[in-house]
């Protein structure tokens, strides 16, 4: 298979895999959406690495029949901003720095949508340090299982990488040569 075909393949499939992750019962902010935005941050070159998950986002949007609100650029920019943390991840990937950048995705993503519903949703929240802390305090269970979600997709995704780049250099030279 040529290169180039791999590439679209992956794209494809973490599009679809973010879609479908999206679409299927699952519990809340436990998607694989800002996985996909690592993985793809980390794995494509230049704008691709960005255009992945928002493509992922705006067709799942789509599917779901999600209006575009004033969140919308607030979370499709969160998205963005975990595929820079790929970028930064490609540079030197180890188990321990993907684990961070999960980590760090799912605290940017909290903390950036959560300090954007406090600060433009009059009346949910009050505009003061007690109504921000309220805001954060009831988003704690969408935080946890945000956590949970990026790390379990994150593991599968860079794992499912290495177990096959581990097959192609073991086994598929052996394959060729036969």
């Amino acid at each position: 298979m040529e290169e180039r075909q791999v590439k679209y393949g992956l794209i494809v499939a973490l599009i679809v895999l973010a879609l479908v992750g999206r679409l299927i019962p699952h519990p809340d902010n436990f998607t694989p959406m800002l996985a996909v935005a690592l993985f793809g941050g980390a794995m494509f070159p230049g704008r691709t690495a960005y255009w992945v998950p928002l493509v992922a986002m705006f067709l799942s949007d789509l599917v779901l029949g999600y209006p575009v609100t004033w969140m919308t650029p607030v979370i499709y920019g969160c998205f963005a901003a975990a595929a820079g943390l790929g970028r930064w991840l490609a540079t030197s990937r180890t188990w321990a720095r993907t684990g961070a950048a999960a980590l760090a995705g799912s605290i940017l993503f909290y903390a950036v949508t959560n300090f954007a519903v406090w600060a433009t949703l009059d009346g949910l929240y009050p505009h003061t340090l007690d109504g921000l802390i309220d805001c954060y305090v009831m988003a704690l269970p969408f935080f946890r299982n945000e956590i949970a979600g990026n790390l379990v997709w994150t593991a599968t995704l860079f794992g499912l990488f290495d177990l096959a780049q581990h097959w192609i250099k073991t086994y598929a030279p052996n394959r060729l040569a036969h």
